[in-house]
């Protein structure tokens, strides 16, 4: 049992996947699932709808989880949805980590989390998410990089996303945490409502390669953040008004509404990328995520 490990280091050390490497020690994060887990059961009478779309990927290839952001417990149930199979490695604003002395970077470490600067391309954060990814982990990012409606900055869709998931070769799979914005709302008291995570079809980059090749990462993630608005709302993505959430962004509706893009299965997603894979590639990929 591993108690004292700079939490700079876990950062670079692998949680799941297929590495032989030193993992990030299993013991803290089995204990945050089942004390934080079975307050968020007990409070929020949560359920996880769709997290078979997760589980197929389960050693047999990384994904990139992708999810709207309206509350700050969104972190918490992304973590809590995939255990206890399945660990997610969740991107976080550089900021987190150095609250309370350090103490908040040596727990969100130890559950798998790593910084990103906000606001800048952070080479250093998206080759670690690449590399997990390689890796055949699990990891997890809110594109908007704030809450909806919460605090003094908007909102912005960036083609990070996107562009994480081209490095580490994965699909992206969006998903939601429905109405866990209810909890606490500007003036009013603490609620406790029934809270549903669901997990949407994976998004294949290459179903993207019709439109310019400077386009291809924007209309990806603008497409990923479509998905997981519909879900949230529960409507058809069609319905979702992008222009409304992101007025900045191109709006790439028309564009999918003439060229839909194909949905895949989770399975059908796996299956296509051990095609892809031979045996001597897959071991160079492992030898790649361990460099």
């Amino acid at each position: 049992m591993s108690l004292f490990i700079p939490y700079k280091d876990m950062w670079d050390m692998p949680l799941g996947g297929m590495s032989d490497e030193k993992q990030v020690p299993h013991w803290f994060g089995n204990a945050v699932y089942v004390v934080v887990g079975g307050l968020c059961k007990l409070l929020f009478r949560y359920r996880v709808d769709g997290r078979q779309n997760l589980r197929a990927f389960h050693n047999e290839c990384g994904v990139l989880v992708v999810c709207n952001h309206t509350s700050f417990l969104d972190v918490a149930f992304i973590y809590l949805a995939a255990r206890t199979k399945q660990w997610v490695r969740i991107i976080g604003r550089d900021t987190l980590f150095g609250n309370a002395n350090g103490l908040l970077g040596q727990i969100l470490s130890r559950v798998g989390a790593f910084p990103i600067k906000r606001d800048s391309a952070d080479r250093v954060a998206i080759k670690r998410a690449a590399r997990m990814l390689k890796n055949r982990e699990i990891v997890g990012i809110l594109p908007e990089g704030t809450r909806r409606g919460k605090g003094n900055l908007e909102p912005k869709l960036h083609s990070g996303a996107a562009f994480i998931a081209r490095m580490g070769k994965a699909p992206i799979l969006p998903m939601t945490v429905r109405d866990a914005e209810y909890v606490k709302q500007k003036g009013s008291r603490v609620h406790f409502p029934k809270i549903t995570v669901e997990y949407s079809t994976p998004i294949l980059l290459s179903d993207f390669d019709f439109l310019p090749k400077d386009e291809r990462l924007d209309a990806c993630s603008w497409y990923a953040m479509r998905e997981c608005f519909a879900l949230s709302r529960r409507i058809p993505a069609a319905e979702v008004d992008m222009v409304e959430l992101f007025p900045d962004s191109k709006d790439y509706a028309n564009t999918f509404a003439e060229h839909p893009i194909p949905k895949h299965t989770s399975e059908e997603v796996v299956a296509l990328y051990k095609a892809q894979m031979s045996p001597r590639v897959q071991i160079a990929e492992v030898a790649e995520a361990q460099a």
